[in-house]
């Protein structure tokens, strides 16, 4: 299993927190965004490659090509961050045989069958659903839009 430092959902993936903030904190060399529609689009590709600093690599990966690589060996001195949008993605990496230990919720913005969730995170049904999922088989997800800031358990705020 790749030695993976950070799982993190956001909408986002690459932007300035994630690139001066995240990869500082755990040290990540490789961030690997899994996105079936990125893997398209290789203009945005070539955003996010050159939105990272110079010394990570950044991959995009389909969620299959992604859940065999991230059950892959670990390579000597090799951090991975894995960047996501939505937490089904997870889900469905953690159903391929990915461990995780923790999941850090970021930013999801507002979009049609949304809900606003908290100052920083709007979830539909189905997203909501997938974090308690989660979270009752064991796996902790807090909400840290930074390293500096205390995460919140992602538990209690499913139950407001």
């Amino acid at each position: 299993m790749k030695n993976i430092v950070l799982s993190r959902i956001d909408d986002r993936l690459i932007h300035g927190q994630v690139v001066t903030s995240w990869v500082k904190q755990t040290g990540g060399n490789r961030i690997i965004i899994v996105d079936d529609g990125l893997v398209k689009d290789l203009f945005m590709q070539k955003i996010f490659k050159a939105a990272a600093p110079p010394d990570v690599v950044v991959e995009v990966y389909g969620l299959e090509a992604a859940t065999e690589i991230l059950k892959g060996e670990e390579e000597s001195g090799e951090k991975v961050i894995i960047l996501v949008k939505t937490p089904q993605v997870f889900e469905k990496l953690i159903e391929g045989g990915v461990k995780l230990k923790k999941i850090v919720l970021g930013g999801m913005g507002a979009l049609a069958g949304r809900k606003k969730f908290n100052r920083n995170v709007s979830a539909s049904k189905e997203e909501t659903e997938s974090m308690k999922r989660m979270i009752d088989n064991g796996l902790e997800i807090v909400f840290q839009l930074v390293p500096t800031e205390s995460p919140a358990d992602v538990r209690k705020m499913l139950e407001t």
